[in-house]
């Protein structure tokens, strides 16, 4: 077995040795060598060839540089500008909100137009009525702005039919901002029905269009108007009671409304610690049916808000169309404190004033109070500036804030009592001037 294992590798030991021989011969021999120079030269001229390639193109990439170094750019602002307010969309928790912080980024500054309070009510008449086909007594049109003009919370109240949505969304189209109708549900008990609520499963918040259109109006100039539809469907002195909170507070910007507890990095522009400012150019306009499936307002409620009754509906005239008014919030504001100071309430009509609440609440125990008599000092002039006289705003606030009171006491209390009232109103305002509110005291006389 040793001497077959010596043999073998003796024979392997020749072989290996023989090919070597075999190779070193094969390179020795000079017509070899004259082959292999000749491939390491071609190899050369072929790696010279492709680096001058390579640098002419370069040199011709750069020389085309300075003409498309604007595109180059553009096409990537393009990109940024699609692709990241996408990605802070998606991480937002309020991503609509987030979609509206884009958008008006992007808004380019409004042309506003604005003209006299006595103007704007016929040129609102007249475009309901020749664009819209919504007729309307010019009284009212003059009660709905002078009421803008004292209170955020305007309610349109009368029997179905009588055009108080229609009369909302009519003077959104006017001021050149379509109206949002939010239609009130019978359940609603608080906050989060209007403006939705934070889900912590998708942790997403729930945005409602009141919640939208309130962002929104707080990056505009424009009038907003939002109509709570069958305002009275619910309690609003539930569900609204936050905004009437935050109405009566004298410094517009403490008005924070409560969105979330809490604060997030990425958050919408607006919304501040989980607050969000309610905006001043935004006008709440309720709708209330008179019938037995809603409920009756509360005097917290009436006692803040400008309200407005639609009796009948007005009968169709012949008019001109008249163009939309795209009047900023700021200009309507400033006609309203013109107004204000033009037709002060005189030293005459604050004596009747006087004497008329210090009858009422001696008789009635029932007094006209500061917040009304403000409402009282602002209505009255503006009302005059929109074409309307003295008697007949001082008529509609005696009885849709002051007489409605008596609708507490007993009737027959307030009958035995009307007579000297009517003599009082007769005296001091003149003989059946007041005309709502004689029909007033005598539907309390009749019992309903």
């Amino acid at each position: 077995m040793n001497y077959a294992l010596t043999f073998i590798r003796s024979l392997e030991a020749n072989q290996y040795k023989f090919s070597g021989e075999k190779v070193l011969k094969f390179f020795s021999n000079p017509e070899v060598i004259a082959i292999y120079l000749a491939v390491v030269l071609l190899l050369v001229a072929l790696l010279a060839s492709a680096i001058l390639v390579s640098l002419h193109l370069v040199r011709k990439s750069t020389d085309r540089l300075p003409e498309d170094i604007n595109d180059l750019l553009s096409e990537a602002r393009d990109i940024q500008k699609n692709q990241q307010p996408k990605q802070s969309i998606g991480n937002s928790r309020f991503p609509q909100l987030a979609k509206i912080d884009e958008e008006l980024h992007f808004v380019q500054p409004m042309a506003y137009a604005s003209c006299p309070l006595d103007e704007l009510c016929e040129r609102f008449r007249n475009f309901a009525a020749g664009n819209l086909g919504l007729y309307y007594d010019i009284a009212d049109i003059r009660r709905f702005i002078a009421g803008m003009g004292i209170s955020k919370l305007v309610i349109l109240r009368g029997i179905s039919g009588t055009g108080k949505t229609s009369l909302a969304y009519a003077a959104g189209e006017f001021f050149g901002n379509s109206s949002t109708v939010v239609p009130i549900q019978p359940m609603w008990k608080e906050r989060s029905d209007m403006i939705g609520y934070f889900n912590e499963f998708t942790k997403k918040f729930n945005e409602t269009t009141m919640l939208c259109k309130l962002y929104e109006a707080g990056g505009r100039a424009d009038v907003y108007i939002t109509v709570l539809d069958e305002v009275n469907i619910s309690r609003i002195e539930y569900y609204f009671a936050e905004f009437l909170s935050l109405l009566e507070l004298p410094d517009a910007s403490k008005r924070y409304v409560d969105v979330v507890a809490d604060s997030w990095k990425n958050d919408p522009e607006r919304i501040q610690n989980g607050k969000l400012l309610l905006p001043e150019n935004m006008w709440f306009i309720g709708t209330a049916n008179n019938d037995d499936s809603t409920f009756a307002i509360s005097d917290k409620v009436y006692d803040r808000a400008a309200v407005i009754d639609l009796e009948r509906k007005c009968a169709p005239f012949p008019c001109e169309s008249s163009s939309a008014c795209h009047i900023s919030y700021w200009q309507l504001t400033q006609l309203f404190e013109q107004a204000k100071k033009a037709y002060a309430l005189s030293d005459e009509s604050r004596r009747k004033l006087a004497r008329l609440d210090a009858y009422m609440s001696d008789v009635f125990r029932v007094s006209f109070g500061n917040r009304i008599m403000k409402q009282i000092e602002a209505y009255i002039p503006i009302m005059i500036a929109c074409g309307g006289s003295e008697a007949e705003a001082l008529d509609d606030l005696l009885a849709r804030k002051i007489l409605r009171k008596l609708e507490q006491l007993s009737p027959a209390f307030v009958k035995n009592e009307s007579d000297g009232l009517l003599a009082l109103l007769d005296e001091l305002f003149g003989i059946k001037t007041l005309r709502q509110s004689r029909e007033y005291i005598d539907k309390l006389r009749k019992g309903y």
